[in-house]
C-alpha cells in the first residue's frame, strides 16, 4: 500500500512521519506547502496518478480558528475546495481516504458526549469550511471515512501544551479558561489509529464516507488541561481560572465538546487512552 500523507509538517503529520517505519508493509508519501498545495487540483491529480496512491491520510487544514474569520476564501480554499480535489482524483484510483475534521463543527450546546450522529452546527468560519470538507468526503463515492478529533496536541509543532510549557518556565501565574469543555488528544494515538485503520477490513471504509470520533478518553477544561501540565511537567506556575467572557477572541468556541469514541471503540476494536495519561508520554518524549 502505498499512502499520501498531506499536511506532513503539521502535528498528526509529524508523528505519522515519526513512527512510519514501525509499519514496513506501507510505503508513505509525505507532502506539505510548498511542494503541494491540495487547494491545485492539477497538483493533486498527477501527485496521486503518478505515484500510484493507494491511500491518502489528509492532515492537511488551515487550523487558524481566529484567523480564519478574516481570511475566509483561504480557509475555503484548503478546508472545503482542497478536500474536493483530492476526492476527484480518488475516483480515477482504487483507494482509501480518511479525512481528518474537527469537534468545531458541532456548536457546544451538548451536555453529554457528542455521536457522529449527532446535529451539526458550526459557530465560526473554522467549523464551516470544515463541516463543508466533510460533506464533500460523505457525499462521495470513494472509500473514505471521516475521522473528527479534537484539543490536538503534539512534541511537534505549536499547540496549547508547548506554549503552556514555555510560559510555566517564564511565569508565577497564568489565566486559563476553565468553562470551555472537551477533551486533549495527542496527535501520536491519532495516527496511530489512523494507520490501523487503513490496514484493517477494507469494508470498514465504506463508500458511503462514515463519520467517526477519536479523542482521547476523559474530560477536561482547558484550565484543567494546563493545570496537568503544569504538575507533569514539574513547574511552579500557578494556574488561575477565568471564565470565556473574560478572555475575548475573534472567534467564538464550542463550550462543551467532548466526543463520543463508542463508534470507533467497536467498530476497528481499539481501546482508546486516557487523556492524562497520553499527557504524561507526550510530556516524557518531549524531554528526551
Amino acid at each position: 500500500m502505498k499512502v499520501l500523507v498531506t499536511g506532513c509538517n503539521g502535528q498528526l503529520g509529524s508523528e505519522i512521519r515519526d513512527i512510519h517505519a514501525n509499519y514496513e508493509n506501507i510505503e508513505f508519501v509525505f507532502k506539505d506547502l510548498p511542494e503541494l498545495d491540495i487547494s491545485d487540483a492539477d497538483s493533486v491529480n498527477s501527485l496521486i496518478i503518478d505515484k500510484q496512491i493507494n491511500a491518502v491520510i489528509n492532515c492537511a487544514a488551515y487550523t487558524a480558528v481566529d484567523k480564519a474569520e478574516e481570511n475566509i476564501e483561504i480557509a475555503e480554499r484548503v478546508n472545503s475546495k482542497g478536500v474536493f480535489n483530492i476526492v476527484e482524483s480518488f475516483k480515477k484510483v482504487n483507494g482509501k481516504l480518511i479525512h481528518i475534521s474537527t469537534d468545531y463543527v458541532f456548536d457546544g450546546n451538548n451536555s453529554q458526549p457528542y455521536k457522529e450522529s449527532d446535529l451539526v452546527s458550526p459557530i465560526g468560519i473554522y467549523g464551516k469550511t470544515k463541516r463543508a470538507g466533510e460533506l464533500v468526503v460523505i457525499n462521495s463515492i470513494i472509500d473514505a471515512i471521516v475521522n473528527r478529533t479534537s484539543w490536538l496536541y503534539s512534541s511537534f509543532g505549536n499547540n496549547f501544551l508547548k506554549t503552556m510549557i514555555h510560559l510555566g518556565k517564564e511565569k508565577e501565574s497564568l489565566n486559563v479558561i476553565s468553562d470551555q469543555i472537551g477533551t486533549p488528544t495527542y496527535a501520536r494515538n491519532l495516527a496511530k489509529i489512523c494507520l490501523e485503520i487503513l490496514l484493517s477490513d477494507s469494508e470498514k471504509i465504506s463508500k458511503k464516507g462514515k463519520i467517526y470520533h477519536y479523542s482521547n478518553m476523559g474530560i477536561a477544561s482547558w484550565y484543567d488541561f494546563a493545570v496537568s501540565i503544569m504538575d507533569y511537567a514539574e513547574l511552579n506556575c500557578k494556574v488561575n481560572p477565568i471564565l470565556t467572557k473574560e478572555y475575548s477572541t475573534l472567534a467564538k468556541r464550542p463550550h462543551y465538546s467532548v466526543l463520543s469514541k463508542e463508534k470507533i471503540k467497536t467498530d476497528f476494536k481499539i481501546d482508546v487512552p486516557n487523556w492524562k495519561e497520553s499527557l504524561k508520554e507526550c510530556i516524557i518524549k518531549l524531554r528526551q
